[in-house]
C-alpha cells in the first residue's frame, strides 16, 4: 500500500510539473482580452459574468485587469498596484470578482489575472508597501526590497534610502521597482501567486512588463505556483529577443512561460495596415516550431491601441490571420464588440479544423496584392487568402468564413455545421441624440464621454496638411450639448475655420479630459462622426446636416442598403440613417 502511495505521489508530481511548463502543448484554445484602457463599464465583473454563457462558447481563457485594490477604485486600471490580498477594484468588489471567476470556471473557461510584480506603489508615500496576511503568513517589506537605482535615482534623491540591488531589467518610473534578487521579495511574490490561484481561483497569469526584471525569476515563480497558463508581456518586435526571453524562463531545461508575439503584431501592422505583404514572411515565435507553443498572437491590446502602435485598417482580416496561424490567438475586446459574428465563425472554423498552437505551416507567401497562408490542422487544413491575391489553388477546400479583405477556407472534409449555424447579427442602425445637430458645411465631431470624465473635454484634430485645433495640446475645449438616456454627457467640437481642411484620408481626432491626462486612442476622423468608444478606430455613426437628405419608409426597395458605417445590410427594420443606392437616407 505504501508503494502504491509513493507511485501516486510521483504521478501527481509529474502532472504538476507538466502544468508548470508555461503553456499546454498542442493547445487549441482561444483567449479574450476582456478590457481596453479605461474600460471601467465594459469590464465590470458583473458585466463579464452576465456574458459567461456566450463568451464560454468561444473563449477558453478570459484575461482581465489586475484586480487588487489601488486606493483609487474609480479610475485605476491596476498598473500601479498597492494591495495584493485586497481585491476591491474599479471593476467591482472582491465578492463580484470571485463570482465572475467561478461562473466562467463552471463553464470550462479559465480567467487569467494581469499580474504586476515588476513595480509597486506605496500606500501613503513612495515606499510604504502595506503588510498583509493570508493563511497565517504575513508579507513584510523594507527599503531593501526596492532597487537602489529606482526611478533613475530619484527615489534616493527624494529621501528614501532604498538599498536593494541594481535593477535586473528596465526601470519603471512612477512606481517602485521591486528587487527580485531579494529573498524576501521572491518569497512575497510566491505567496501572492499562491493566493491568486488557490484563494481567488485564477487559472493563470499574464505578467506585466517582464522587461523590468530578469526572465529567470518568472521561471522560478511559475515553478513554484505551477499555473497551467502563463504569458509575459515582453514588449519588443525583435523575434530573437522574444525567443531569448522565453529561453531565459527555463527551469530544468524547460520553458516556463509563453510570451505575446510582438514581432508578429508589427508584421501585421505593416502588412494589413500598410500593404507590405512581404512583412508576413518575417521570423517570429509563432512561426518557429520550437517556440510556437509559447506564442500568444494578437492584433492589438490595451496599450498598442492607444498610440501609433495600433493597426490602422483591416481589423477583421488581421484577426482571421491569427485564427489561421500557430500560437494561441488573443482577441481584443473592442474587436470582439465590433466584429462579433465574424469572430464567432472564425473561432469555430479554427476549432473545427483542429488548429493548435503547434500546427505546422505548409505555405506562407505573398501573392500579388495579398498573402496566402496554408496551415495543417488535426482535423483538416486551413487555407487563408488575405487582401486581393493573384490566382491561387483552392482545390480540396471550401469557404468557411469570408469578410472584408479575407477568405478563410477549410478542407472539404471538415465539418463546419457549427460555423454555418451562427446567424448574422443585423447591425443596429445609429440614431443620434436629438440634441446633436450640424449646420450646413460644418466640420465637427461629437463625443459621448464616459461617466468618469468629469473635467473639461477637449479635442485634438489634424490631417497631413494642418492641425484644426490650434496646434497646442490638448487642443480646444468642446461644447457640452446634452446628456444621453444612459446618463453620459455628449460634447461637440466644431472647426474654427482658420485653416482650410484638406479632407484627406489620413485625418485623425483625439478627445481628451483633464488637460490631456485622460484621452482616447487616435481615432479616424469622419466629419459629423459620433464617437462613443474611445478605444475604437471609427465613429459609432454620423450626424448629418438637416438639409439634402431624402426621407423614406421601410417599405421601399431594399436593394443596395448599407449602414452608415458602410456595412451591407438587409432591409432596415430600425429607424436611422442608412446609405441607399449611394445616397444618405432616413428610415422612419
Amino acid at each position: 500500500m505504501k508503494h502504491f502511495y509513493s507511485i501516486l505521489v510521483l504521478l501527481l508530481s509529474l502532472c504538476a510539473n507538466a502544468g508548470a511548463q508555461g503553456w499546454p502543448a498542442n493547445y487549441k484554445g482561444v483567449m479574450l482580452q476582456a478590457f481596453y484602457w479605461d474600460s471601467y463599464s465594459d469590464t465590470q465583473w458583473t458585466n463579464l459574468e452576465s456574458q459567461a454563457d456566450e463568451l464560454s462558447q468561444y473563449f477558453d481563457l478570459i484575461w482581465v485587469p489586475q484586480s487588487g485594490y489601488c486606493n483609487e477604485t474609480s479610475m485605476q486600471m491596476g498598473y500601479a498596484p498597492i494591495w495584493w490580498f485586497n481585491h476591491k477594484s474599479a471593476f467591482g468588489t472582491e465578492d463580484q470578482l470571485r463570482s465572475m471567476i467561478k461562473a466562467f470556471k463552471d463553464k470550462g473557461t479559465g480567467v487569467i489575472e494581469d499580474v504586476v510584480i515588476n513595480h509597486r506603489k506605496g500606500n501613503n508615500n513612495w515606499c510604504d508597501f502595506p503588510e498583509e496576511t493570508w493563511k497565517g503568513q504575513t508579507m513584510h517589506w523594507s527599503l531593501a526590497d526596492i532597487c537602489q537605482n529606482d526611478d533613475g535615482g530619484n527615489t534616493k534623491r527624494n529621501g528614501y534610502d532604498v538599498s536593494g540591488a541594481m535593477d535586473t531589467g528596465d526601470d519603471f518610473s512612477g512606481c517602485r521597482d521591486l528587487d527580485h534578487t531579494s529573498d524576501n521579495v521572491r518569497k512575497n511574490v510566491k505567496l501572492y501567486l499562491q493566493f491568486l490561484k488557490e484563494e481567488l481561483g485564477y487559472t493563470g497569469f499574464r505578467y506585466d512588463m517582464v522587461k523590468g526584471f530578469a526572465a529567470k525569476y518568472i521561471g522560478e515563480y511559475n515553478a513554484s505556483a505551477q499555473p497551467t497558463y502563463s504569458v509575459g508581456e515582453y514588449w519588443d518586435g525583435d523575434p530573437a529577443k522574444l525567443k531569448s526571453w522565453l529561453d531565459g524562463t527555463k527551469v530544468d531545461g524547460k520553458i516556463q512561460s509563453a510570451a505575446f508575439d510582438f514581432a508578429l503584431k508589427y508584421y501585421i501592422n505593416d502588412a494589413l495596415g500598410g500593404g507590405q505583404w512581404n512583412r508576413l514572411d518575417g521570423d517570429c515565435p509563432a512561426k518557429a516550431p520550437a517556440y510556437s507553443r509559447y506564442a500568444v498572437t494578437f492584433v492589438d491590446n490595451h496599450d498598442t491601441d492607444r498610440d501609433n502602435n495600433r493597426l490602422t485598417a483591416n481589423y477583421i482580416a488581421a484577426n482571421a490571420y491569427i485564427m489561421a496561424m500557430p500560437g494561441t490567438p488573443c482577441v481584443f475586446l473592442t474587436h470582439w464588440k465590433q466584429y462579433k459574428t465574424q469572430l464567432k465563425k472564425l473561432i469555430l472554423a479554427r476549432k473545427a479544423a483542429g488548429i493548435s498552437n503547434q500546427s505546422a505551416i505548409l505555405k506562407s507567401e505573398r501573392h500579388g496584392n495579398g498573402y496566402i497562408v496554408n496551415v495543417q490542422g488535426e482535423k483538416g487544413n486551413v487555407l487563408l487568402a488575405l487582401g486581393t491575391p493573384d490566382s491561387y489553388d483552392a482545390n480540396g477546400y471550401k469557404i468557411a468564413v469570408e469578410g472584408d479583405g479575407y477568405k478563410y477556407y477549410v478542407a472539404n472534409n471538415v465539418d463546419i455545421s457549427a460555423v454555418q449555424a451562427i446567424a448574422d447579427e443585423e447591425p443596429q442602425a445609429f440614431t443620434p441624440p436629438t440634441f446633436c445637430t450640424i449646420d450646413k458645411d460644418e466640420r465637427c465631431a461629437f463625443f459621448e464621454a464616459p461617466s468618469f470624465w468629469t473635467g473639461t473635454v477637449s479635442c485634438w484634430q489634424w490631417d497631413q496638411k494642418a492641425n484644426y485645433t490650434g496646434g497646442a495640446w490638448p487642443g480646444v475645449a468642446c461644447r457640452y450639448v446634452g446628456t444621453t438616456k444612459a446618463g453620459n454627457k455628449v460634447y461637440k467640437w466644431s472647426w474654427n475655420k482658420q485653416t482650410k481642411p484638406a479632407n484627406n484620408p489620413d485625418a485623425g481626432i483625439i478627445f481628451n479630459c483633464d488637460n490631456g491626462s485622460k484621452q482616447t486612442a487616435n481615432l479616424e476622423f469622419v466629419n459629423g462622426g459620433y464617437y462613443d468608444n474611445y478605444s475604437g478606430a471609427k465613429p459609432k455613426g454620423i450626424v448629418t446636416t438637416p438639409t439634402g437628405i431624402k426621407k423614406v419608409h421601410g417599405s421601399q426597395n431594399v436593394d443596395g442598403w448599407y449602414t452608415i458605417g458602410g456595412v451591407k445590410t438587409n432591409k432596415p427594420t430600425h429607424k436611422g440613417v442608412y446609405i441607399h443606392n449611394g445616397k444618405k437616407v432616413i428610415v422612419n
